[in-house]
């Protein structure tokens, strides 16, 4: 993953013309090839990308962060990436971590690299915070491991493992493709390492299209279908409360608070196996 040409940044974005121009620009500063998927904004995101170096592709209505990501994924295959780094359009995250979440991406090839935020909990809503927590536990039940962090949008994921995902894997619209996607991985050999990154959640955001009682219900409805077909995986359960969390041991980012992510999920922070699966 030498060559930056190798990789492709993709960015669903949904009415965020207050934060999509600089993420964008900063974003290019590290990778060269970016992609944005504007999904049916009905404000002037793509306008704010007309004079910029990007791939824009539009949906002609609003389809979910699920089908965007998919359409992203499809276009970056197309263009023989080695791996897509997906960052949020609502600023949330800082494309200068990009470098962190890549050089992990290098030290563990064929891992899906998380940028994890759970350790940041001064910064973190209180309601999303434990809600984060709940849809961790129940997500690395299913996948049969701990995951540090299961609803961050800020990945690397290797294009090997999204050129074997099928329509199983994207079965679910809006929020949980996210989910779904580390537990399709496990199955085929591949798991996740965490990289710290900082809780952004600027006082003035526009409200999160994520809603909390209707996306963690289906989150929840795809976790208990994963679990019924593998009655209930017990082992699963062991093994997500007795294995130590897999993360990239990295100076913590700058920016950051609290300690250490080990600390904040109660594990003990190691280095993963090398994935095999793809």
């Amino acid at each position: 993953m030498s060559e930056r040409d190798e990789v492709v940044a993709v960015i669903p974005a949904y009415n965020e013309a207050a934060t999509i121009r600089d993420l964008v620009e900063r974003s290019l500063k590290i990778v060269p090839n970016v992609v944005v998927v504007d999904d049916g904004s009905t404000d002037a995101t793509a306008a704010q990308l007309e004079d910029l170096p990007v791939a824009l592709l539009r949906n002609q209505r609003n389809l979910g962060k699920s089908a965007s990501l998919w359409r992203g994924f499809e276009y970056a295959l197309g263009r023989g990436a080695r791996c897509v780094v997906t960052l949020d359009g609502d600023g949330q995250h800082r494309p200068e971590d990009i470098r962190r979440l890549i050089a992990a991406a290098e030290r563990f090839p064929g891992s899906i690299v998380i940028g994890a935020r759970l350790h940041d909990k001064k910064n973190f809503p209180l309601q999303r915070y434990y809600a984060n927590l709940i849809a961790r536990f129940w997500i690395s039940w299913a996948a049969g491991y701990p995951i540090a962090d299961t609803q961050s949008g800020f990945r690397v994921y290797p294009a090997a493992l999204l050129a074997r995902l099928g329509r199983r894997e994207r079965s679910w619209a809006g929020f949980v493709l996210e989910s779904e996607i580390l537990i399709a991985a496990e199955r085929r050999g591949v798991r996740s390492v965490a990289v710290q990154i900082p809780g952004i959640y600027p006082a003035h955001a526009r409200p999160s299209h994520f809603r909390t009682v209707r996306d963690f219900a289906r989150i929840a409805m795809m976790v208990a279908g994963q679990l019924l077909i593998r009655g209930m995986y017990p082992s699963g359960l062991w093994r997500s409360l007795t294995l130590p969390v897999a993360i990239d041991a990295m100076p913590e980012a700058p920016g950051s608070s609290g300690g250490p992510l080990a600390d904040a999920v109660g594990e003990k922070a190691v280095s993963p196996p090398r994935s095999t699966g793809i």
